[in-house]
């Protein structure tokens, strides 16, 4: 049973290069971002990291601006990243779509619900009801520095364990107008980093001396005119990042 946001909001930004859908839910217990990239209105999409209850928002998007889903991508295999993937995938068409994830973490796609800790499965199960899942039809995995083309967007793939063993960042060669000047970049981050934090290290796969390494060597070598577009919480920018961001300053 998917739960209904207090406030589901869609952000439309027309990228130079491509078109980026931000749609941003805040969850009982969890809030993700889901984002959809496209060239343009009228072409095929990605889908990065389908939450918990983003189905009508996401068949609202396509709608909208008469978008064909083609892949989706995620950042990592917690629940409340994946929870719609699988509906996703076997939206429409004469074949189920792919999904994407690092191959640290395929095996977080058999059962990402069971995989929570009890505490957290109590949690969900109370929230939005016990229900079988199952896993994509389609799953590719992802290795590090790896290049992927979607829907006619080419990422790159950065892997950034220490959330999650598998944890990736995409990176893609555009930046969206309206955002600051000099921004010619945008790094979906999942869980990695945040706008003055980063992802948990507590959860079972997760690991602080993983994750230092990862802010140290895949995140701090971003350029400060990266857009910074993570899991949770607003965007930022990998300049405002290293100067506030109590993770990252002293890290060299």
């Amino acid at each position: 049973m998917h739960p209904t946001p207090a406030s589901a909001g869609v952000t439309r930004i027309a990228a130079k290069v491509y078109v980026v859908f931000m749609l941003s839910f805040p969850a009982a217990a969890f809030g993700t971002n889901c984002y959809v990239v496209a060239t343009g209105a009228g072409e095929e999409c990605l889908v990065i990291d389908p939450g918990i209850g983003v189905i009508d928002t996401l068949r609202q998007v396509f709608d909208d601006h008469r978008l064909r889903p083609a892949a989706v991508l995620l950042t990592h295999g917690h629940m409340d990243h994946v929870f719609s993937v699988t509906p996703v995938c076997r939206g429409g068409g004469a074949a189920y779509l792919p999904a994407f994830i690092h191959t640290d973490d395929r095996y977080r796609l058999t059962d990402p619900v069971s995989l929570l800790d009890p505490q957290l499965k109590a949690m969900f199960v109370q929230q939005f009801g016990s229900r079988g899942w199952t896993e994509p039809d389609d799953v590719r995995t992802l290795t590090d520095g790896q290049s992927i083309s979607v829907a006619g967007v080419d990422l790159a793939v950065l892997h950034a364990p220490g959330h999650t063993e598998g944890s990736v960042m995409f990176g893609v060669d555009a930046v969206a107008d309206g955002v600051p000047e000099g921004l010619d970049r945008t790094m979906f981050t999942g869980d990695v980093v945040f706008a003055g934090s980063i992802g948990r290290t507590d959860l079972s796969g997760g690991s602080d001396r993983a994750m230092q390494r990862s802010l140290r060597d895949v995140v701090l070598p971003l350029s400060d005119s990266t857009l910074l577009l993570p899991g949770h919480g607003p965007a930022t920018t990998m300049q405002r990042e290293r100067a506030t961001n109590p993770y990252l300053r002293g890290l060299s």
